[in-house]
């Protein structure tokens, strides 16, 4: 056997033998570096005859090809190996107390919805919900809104279809809608959720969040509509007293309309919620109009109520001094770290919504 077979089948034996990646780094270079087996006797070729040259070149090919196989093979078990091992260590019992807790935080807006549903679950009001991509019937027509009616505009609204059936919600009250079809009055319901508009801006997103109310029963009036926004707007903001007007609007879905203003004042360039001589609208509101209440099979002689739509992402601006509503979907931890909230502080009445 010659001197170059005797090695190659050490190199061989060596390969089979070696226990770790280090040990496979200095067979590797046994073979492949500038003065390993391979090389070496590539440069012995120059002193050979033609015939010579090409036996032997053949011999050195058919070796390499071997060492190079069996290198990667072992490289490939070892590294599975050395896997399972590190994973042996590394698994954790989940049963066991965590040593290094971190606790993440609540959005602004996941927060406001949690307080808004607790203020009104308070007196009787259930949460529904309803899907983001909604039909032209549901998110238009059955709330009485006019064929021409600007909203249904493709530059306000992102359509699904191209024939305009299929969209994006405008708002949440096609949540009243549905809910008024699946059942029978009285309803006293909230329909928090996302919302989708073409608009874009320091305080308009593309996508926000709108919470919508309804009450449906006999003989409800305009004044318990105002009696429960003024009770839901001082719970809101933890307030003893609130100045709040009303302000004759316009919706399709609601005859009489009304805008909501409450009273405030600048202190330190701050807004004190409250008081004051300025006004600040906070959300729309109306007796729910008799063609929406016939289109969800609930009759208008007999029934009647009132819906309300808030804006979320402006109530959270608003509480708690956040100027610029883009900021809300940047996903910079940094933000929310500062104006997240504690996932386990869950808000209630009871101890304070944000306390």
């Amino acid at each position: 056997m010659s001197d170059f077979e005797k090695f190659k089948d050490e190199l061989k034996n060596k390969l089979i033998k070696a226990k770790d990646s280090k040990e496979l780094d200095v067979i590797r270079s046994e073979i492949f570096s500038k003065n390993g087996l391979i090389n070496s006797e590539f440069k012995k070729l120059g002193s050979l005859s033609p015939e010579e040259k090409k036996k032997v070149a053949s011999k050195i090919n058919t070796a390499k090809q071997e060492l190079t196989t069996l290198l990667n093979e072992k490289v490939s078990n070892l590294q599975s190996n050395e896997i399972d091992e590190r994973v042996k260590k590394e698994k954790n019992d989940v049963t066991l107390p965590e040593k290094d807790f971190k606790i993440g935080k609540i959005h602004p807006v996941s927060q406001v919805i949690d307080e808004i549903s607790s203020i009104f679950s308070e007196i009787g009001f259930s949460v529904e919900e309803g899907p983001d991509v909604e039909s032209e019937y549901y998110n238009f027509t059955a709330l009485n809104t006019p064929e021409n009616h600007p909203a249904k505009d493709m530059h306000d609204t992102f359509y699904i279809e191209e024939n305009m059936k299929t969209l994006l919600r405008t708002h949440t009250s096609p949540v009243q809608v549905r809910t008024m079809l699946k059942g029978k009055p009285p309803f006293k319901i909230v329909a928090p959720g996302r919302t989708y508009r073409s608009d874009s801006d320091q305080t308009h997103t593309p996508m926000f969040h709108q919470l919508e109310g309804l009450h449906i029963d006999k003989n409800i009036t305009m004044g318990h509509l105002k009696g429960c926004l003024n009770y839901f707007i001082k719970e809101f903001f933890e307030l003893d007293q609130i100045k709040m007007r009303f302000r004759p609007s316009h919706f399709p879905f609601t005859e009489p309309s009304a805008e909501v203003d409450i009273g405030y004042r600048i202190e330190n360039n701050k807004i004190i919620i409250g008081e004051g001589d300025k006004w600040l609208e906070i959300l729309g509101c109306g007796m729910v109009h008799p063609n929406v209440l016939k289109n969800s099979k609930v009759d208008p002689n007999k029934y009647q109520g009132f819906a309300f739509g808030i804006g979320i992402d402006r109530l959270a601006m608003l509480k708690y001094g956040i100027n610029d509503l883009r900021s809300f979907f940047e996903c910079d931890y940094r933000w929310l770290n500062y104006y997240g909230f504690d996932p386990l502080d869950v808000p209630t009445n009871y101890r304070g919504l944000s306390k």
